[in-house]
């Protein structure tokens, strides 16, 4: 009995479960992917233009991304009351908010209230998120680059799991739907919220954690295979609701099988290995510090002013023996007076807080590459309904679906690959993102030209690229300026993606889309040029415009495809600016 309780303290405590229970919660904060999907009948239903649909696309990116409270909260309380209080926005705001823009319903509200509501609902996904990569990020500090990826894979596939799962409610309206995404995710997040927590995962390290993170690869590339195929199979084939619901039960069990890496590992007999060394820079390793009174560690910044640019050139250990000498000397002077003793600021790779962090030239290119790669994403992740619509598609949410799982997969290969990167040949982490924008500048071109299949052509790459973002951006974050405040910076970083969909789609997208469906009514109502001259605003509000064609949307592709070219430039000078810190801190585990 005694071993058998063991056991289950083991299973309690183990990383793996940690990270299990922190999928199936990313798994529930893929809340706002839907808005592409009812955005249309949003639209039709309640009269509004692109701009007021926009405005409502523009308040979900903004509650989805700004999570300060949420990185505040998470450094000060526990992270069960994060979650739990992410929970309870989850519920209200989106029960509310969406409930009163139900196409089924006459608004009661304002769309300011509106908004306001829908901001409230789906911030409570930044907790979800804060919580999940904190605890996990600290859980396997040496292997950030799978953890994020995979767990920011799964709040992407989070829009094609509930398509599903609302699929087998079969309800003509969005009632069902609107139940289901604030009733769902909360009592998913209450029932784990005191599983998901730091459990001291760098002494838990084992030899099959390799193994352990390619059957986690191998079930996200079936999860994805499967849906991919369900999704296509439900759209041509006219199915029975006995049918789907069996495709959603297997579903479930495809989304359960992880939880047998937890429970093989904590009633193994496994050895563990050593426990790794965190990732800190060379300075921090190789030489020598002084403890203040308060135990806290002093480190000459004078190392950094006197030692010769040619130090980092040289062997580990010479170039240890060479920091040693020269703090020896700085201590003598100290003590006779000759130099001042300080604390300098930290250098990329150690731990900074972020008024810290928003002084370094690096944390800002991170933040506009960002901007511009997935800020252009996300306007085509809201759009994508009036995209495919344009260009004759009934079905958008075939197309809101696989975008979901081309995002799901961007993210699980960015945290890949860029993970190869950095671990086989010491180079910085942002060159990936560089590839990612090269993708989706691509993508973008596809939707321009508005060529036959150009719609699936142009989901898969931007789908890809912006997936990848969310894989690379955090974990390069986490190595360049550290972990102990990498809520507060991850939250911070997320801004980017509401400040990009808020000038791409709630300014440029919304304006051109709604000038060309203008043009196109005046042009089908000649004979009343001049009554739709005189009575635009009326026109808005009460005659909501519908436009077709590629032209849509051709100049908003193409100028997003310039700005990810942009990104691409700002990414590679990243790189260039932190090679050597990538070199120092992972050109060890290439010897």
């Amino acid at each position: 009995m005694g071993c058998l309780n063991d056991n289950f303290l083991s299973f309690l405590n183990n990383r793996w479960l940690v990270f299990v229970a922190a999928m199936w919660i990313q798994s529930c904060a893929g809340i706002g992917y839907l808005f592409g999907s009812i955005s249309p009948a949003i639209k039709s239903s309640l009269n509004y233009n692109q701009r007021q649909v926009a405005r409502l696309g523009v308040a979900k990116d903004l509650g989805d991304s700004v999570g300060f409270l949420a990185g505040t909260l998470s450094e000060i309380l526990p992270l069960w009351a994060a979650l739990l209080i992410g929970a309870i926005q989850n519920f209200v705001g989106i029960w509310l908010g969406l409930a009163c823009l139900s196409p089924a319903q006459t608004p009661v509200l304002p769309l300011w209230a509106m908004c306001i509501l829908i901001f409230i609902g789906t911030n409570g996904e930044t907790y979800f998120n804060t919580a999940a990569l904190v605890s996990c990020v600290q859980n396997f500090p040496k292997s950030r680059g799978p953890v994020v990826g995979i767990l920011k894979g799964f709040a992407g596939l989070g829009g094609a799991i509930l398509t599903q799962v609302y699929a087998v409610m079969h309800s003509p309206d969005h009632a069902s739907l609107i139940f289901m995404v604030a009733v769902g995710p909360t009592m998913v997040v209450i029932a784990l919220m005191f599983i998901v927590r730091p459990v001291g995962g760098h002494k838990q390290i084992r030899p099959s954690d390799g193994f352990s993170f390619s059957v986690v690869y191998g079930i996200c590339l079936v999860l994805a295979s499967y849906l991919m195929g369900v999704m296509l199979v439900e759209d041509l084939v006219d199915l029975s609701h006995t049918v789907i619901t069996i495709f959603t039960v297997i579903l479930f069990v495809i989304l359960l099988i992880p939880i047998l890496i937890p429970v093989a590992l904590s009633f193994s007999r496994e050895p563990r290995t050593s426990v790794e060394e965190s990732l800190l820079p060379e300075s921090q390793k190789e030489g020598p510090s002084i403890s203040n009174d308060t135990g806290e560690d002093i480190i000459f910044s004078e190392v950094e002013d006197e030692k010769p640019s040619e130090v980092d050139l040289l062997p580990a250990s010479e170039r240890q023996k060479r920091i040693a000498q020269l703090q020896a000397k700085l201590a003598q002077a100290a003590a006779e007076g000759a130099v001042r003793i300080k604390k300098r600021r930290p250098h990329r790779g150690e731990d900074f807080t972020l008024m810290e962090a928003l002084r370094k030239a690096d944390f800002w290119l991170i933040f506009f590459s960002l901007l511009l790669g997935s800020g252009s994403g996300l306007t085509v992740i809201d759009n994508l309904g009036q995209m495919s619509q344009s260009l004759g598609y009934d079905n958008t949410h075939v197309f809101v679906s696989m975008i979901s799982i081309w995002n799901f997969l961007g993210r699980i290969g960015g945290g890949y690959f860029s993970e190869k990167i950095v671990r086989d040949y010491a180079y910085p982490r942002p060159i990936a993102m560089a590839g990612a924008q090269v993708i989706m500048a691509v993508g973008h071109f596809f939707f321009a030209m508005g060529w036959p299949g150009a719609m699936y052509v142009g989901t898969l790459l931007v789908g890809l690229g912006y997936g990848a973002h969310w894989a690379i951006v955090p974990a390069a974050a986490s190595e360049l300026f550290g972990l102990k405040k990498f809520g507060a910076l991850y939250n911070f970083l997320t801004l980017a993606n509401p400040a990009g969909s808020l000038v791409f789609s709630g300014l440029i997208a919304s304006s051109i889309y709604d000038r060309e469906a203008e043009k196109q009514a005046q042009g089908r109502h000649h004979g009343q040029r001049s009554l739709l001259s005189s009575f635009s605003s009326f026109v808005y509000l009460d005659d909501p415009l519908k436009c077709e064609g590629a032209i849509c949307f051709f100049l908003t592709s193409m100028i997003m495809s310039g700005l990810c070219i942009i990104a691409v430039v700002l990414s590679m000078i990243l790189v260039h600016r932190t090679k050597t810190v990538y070199a120092h801190l992972y050109g060890r585990t290439r010897r």
